[in-house]
């Protein structure tokens, strides 16, 4: 489910990013490096990547850094290609429901 704020790289780490492509690019654990595909689910410390071999790999979030697409007709408003954001996993350390509600009162106060 996508948030109904804009995603932005400078929000995405307080969006839902279920859904999102991302692709590992560093991680303390080098066979993880190179992994892509679609985030089809989170917990708190791990994303759950399902891969072009139609596997699904837990990848932790402590000491990985991913890169999201943000497809362009969810980033900003007339943006004609996709966005690329570089995360540090740790950033996103939460529970995915705790990191949304961050974006509501990010909104309401910013």
């Amino acid at each position: 489910m996508i948030s109904d704020v804009e995603i932005l790289p400078s929000n995405l780490i307080y969006h839902e990013l279920i859904g999102l492509f991302v692709k590992v690019v560093d991680s303390t654990n080098p066979s993880l490096i190179g992994i892509r595909g679609p985030v089809i689910d989170e917990t708190k410390n791990m994303l759950l990547v399902e891969t072009s071999q139609a596997r699904e790999l837990m990848i932790p979030k402590a000491g990985t850094e991913f890169i999201f697409r943000i497809p362009a007709k969810l980033s900003e408003k007339g943006r004609r290609s996709d966005t690329f954001v570089k995360v540090q996993g740790n950033l996103l350390l939460s529970q995915p429901e705790n990191r949304i509600k961050s974006i509501k009162k990010l909104r309401k106060w910013g």
